[in-house]
């Protein structure tokens, strides 16, 4: 992950988490998420099935915050955000998701909060998968 066209964090294997706090979101929402994204089975065993989860293949978690995962564009053909948390609400839930996810033994990487990064992925699979709580 790229800030001002320096690299300022990477992972390995692991998972990228787009994480999109609406405002309506609370603590347990993201503790239950963080429970989840450590526990889901979706790397491969041996014969190519799903049947571990991050905790189990010593994974880690680059975690960006992303409020446009929350726009509405049921209407017209401008993307409407009012449904995402406003930064000062929406910092500490992605703060608490990240400090939850630790919590489960995953090594956590943060993106910058409310920076514009550049955010660059292998996608082994590809796994793409939407959690919601």
């Amino acid at each position: 992950m790229s800030v001002g066209g320096d690299v300022v964090e990477s992972i390995g294997r692991g998972v990228v988490v787009l994480l999109g706090v609406a405002s309506e979101d609370a603590a347990t929402h993201a503790e239950r998420l963080a429970g989840k994204v450590a526990r889901l089975r979706i790397f491969e065993n041996d014969d190519g099935r799903f049947d571990h989860a991050l905790v189990d293949v010593d994974g880690a978690a680059l975690v960006i915050s992303q409020f446009t995962l929350i726009a509405d564009t049921r209407k017209g053909n401008r993307p409407s955000f009012t449904g995402a948390a406003r930064p000062e609400e929406a910092e500490p839930l992605y703060e608490h998701f990240c400090a939850a996810l630790r919590r489960e033994g995953i090594q956590v990487v943060q993106g910058v909060f409310g920076a514009r990064m550049e955010v660059a992925l292998v996608n082994d699979g590809p796994v793409t998968i939407v959690l919601d709580t």
